[in-house]
């Protein structure tokens, strides 16, 4: 999940364009030859928080590294990110959502604040300051807690309309 920009100039965490795609992806590449090694895979869970054993790494790779060259190239990266964010996930996918909620709720408290995501996005290099991380989580906050939710989190990745209107607090 990475934060972008929407044509609003409102600060969004959907991936929804190509080039946001390839940001992210330019991320994990870190250096730059154009492909994502097992290495630079460990090193980006890491920087999440993420205590990722080779095995799983491993498994992750052999699941994305679709042409089996023995690492992630950006087509494979963007089949890969449009899967997880499919609606109709496969059995698997609820709970690779649910891991990819929990690198977020650093706390484990089933809840991710601005605090939480600022520390995430501060980790991948991303600069928003931490009002930019407020507005992220207002803007698919359905219930106005001021928090983002499993469940809003799981509507958030499997949004196909980018509809990205700011949640109005209950009144």
């Amino acid at each position: 999940m990475a934060a972008n920009t929407d044509r609003n100039s409102k600060p969004s965490v959907y991936l929804q364009e190509p080039n946001e795609v390839q940001g992210v992806f330019n991320r994990f590449d870190a250096n730059g030859d154009g492909k994502i090694s097992g290495d630079e895979l460990a090193g980006v869970l890491k920087a999440l928080g993420s205590n990722t054993s080779k095995e799983e790494i491993g498994r992750i790779m052999e699941e994305i590294d679709t042409d089996k060259d023995g690492f992630i190239n950006v087509q494979e990266f963007a089949a890969f990110v449009k899967a997880e964010t499919d609606p109709y996930p496969s059995s698997g996918g609820e709970n690779e959502l649910k891991e990819a909620f929990e690198l977020y709720d650093q706390d484990h408290n089933g809840l991710i604040s601005s605090v939480e995501l600022h520390k995430i996005l501060t980790r991948l290099g991303e600069r928003y300051a931490e009002h930019d991380c407020v507005e992220m989580i207002k803007s698919v906050d359905s219930d106005g807690d001021g928090y983002v939710s499993f469940e809003e989190f799981k509507k958030m990745m499997t949004n196909k309309s980018g509809n990205n209107s700011q949640a109005e607090p209950p009144k």
